[in-house]
């Protein structure tokens, strides 16, 4: 069995088995493993075998990462720091230590903190901003570039970008435009690439827990399965070559992340989306796979559809429970509740004391 397919086989057990706490770690577990293949490593096994002790309860994350600390210190193993095994299981452990916290900043400070975290006692650069230009050889641009910012505008750039995000309403708009900027915004701050190395990773983890302010429970599985195809998109929402007729496009950023926040279940290949790829077949299906998401038909905001979703997996919730799992107050759900109702999406059966709620649209 390929290495891949044995942890995920194995920490999906702990989902399977239905208790919240296991669930949990496990699936924070998955993403921080499946987000070292967008560097190209491959965690050990004593990784994983520390990620269900951790999983388990016999050890704390504090326990979890001073286990592996340990294990390569004694080891003193060169291979695996040279093949990156180490950096993979150093930076899983501060990956799913962070995933469990719910403490979160929306500032360009609260990025280079995750970067930080991620990468202390892997670079001696972690969390320092680069000082130098830089360029990368893409596999899906044919080994061309993206244009990255400039080093010496990074902080300004940073800054602009945060502060546009940071006034802009979601309110008034549907789900699937709410996608698309949230799209466009993680591709802008991968393209400023302000570290040195793990820009991936770090925005990655960024955009997880901002995505949880708007209520949302990420759908882990997406990112540990998918963790390549999510740089390769990052890159061509970056890329033009107009001498070739490429645009810089969102679109497979956009279908990533309706899989990861609503379920949808566009196919998410690589090849498709190479430069050089260009079946006709391909392209018809992309665009039947873009219709096929239903969500996109639903005229409700972002936090809307966490609530509907949050409703669906708990008909008996209260609106005080339902502030709770999506964080906003019990005025702003009772409001948000009624605009539901009124667009027949959400409905109460059987009263207000003994009843439940039923989800009258398909979210699937």
């Amino acid at each position: 069995m390929p290495e891949q397919d044995r942890w995920q086989l194995e920490l999906s057990e702990y989902i399977r088995q239905g208790e919240p706490e296991r669930a949990e770690k496990s699936a924070a577990w998955q993403t921080a493993i499946g987000l070292q293949a967008v560097d190209g490593l491959k965690t050990s096994t004593y990784l994983l075998e520390t990620a269900k002790a951790h999983i388990e309860g016999e050890i704390d994350i504090a326990g979890a990462q001073q286990r592996i600390q340990s294990y390569y210190k004694e080891q003193a193993n060169r291979k695996a720091v040279e093949d990156g095994t180490m950096e993979a299981d150093v930076v899983s452990a501060h990956i799913t230590e962070l995933l469990g916290e719910k403490t979160f900043q929306f500032s360009p400070a609260e990025l280079q903190s995750i970067h930080r975290r991620l990468f202390t006692g892997v670079f001696d650069h972690a969390g320092q901003f680069r000082t130098y230009n830089i360029t990368k050889n893409e596999w899906v641009l044919g080994g061309d570039t993206v244009v990255y910012s400039s080093w010496e505008s990074i902080r300004d750039t940073l800054d602009y970008d945060f502060s546009q995000e940071k006034q802009f309403s979601y309110d008034a708009l549907s789900v699937p435009e709410s996608i698309k900027h949230m799209a466009k915004f993680a591709s802008g701050i991968w393209q400023i690439h302000p570290f040195c190395e793990g820009n991936t990773r770090a925005t990655a983890v960024f955009i997880v827990k901002y995505l949880k302010t708007f209520g949302f429970a990420v759908n882990n599985d997406v990112f540990a399965a998918n963790s390549w195809y999510f740089r390769n998109a990052l890159v061509r929402a970056n890329y033009n070559n107009l001498q070739k007729g490429i645009h810089a496009t969102s679109e497979y950023l956009e279908m990533f992340f309706e899989n990861l926040l609503l379920g949808a279940q566009h196919e998410l290949k690589n090849r498709y989306l190479h430069v050089e790829y260009k079946s006709e077949a391909q392209v018809q299906s992309a665009n039947a796979e873009i219709s096929k998401c239903q969500n996109g038909t639903l005229d409700c905001t972002l936090e809307e559809m966490a609530m509907l979703q949050a409703v669906k997996a708990n008909p008996t919730i209260t609106q005080k429970e339902l502030a709770v799992a999506v964080g906003k107050s019990e005025r702003t759900i009772k409001r948000r509740m009624t605009d539901l109702q009124e667009k027949g999406y959400l409905c109460r059966a059987n009263g207000k004391r003994s009843g439940h709620w039923e989800v009258l649209v398909d979210l699937s």
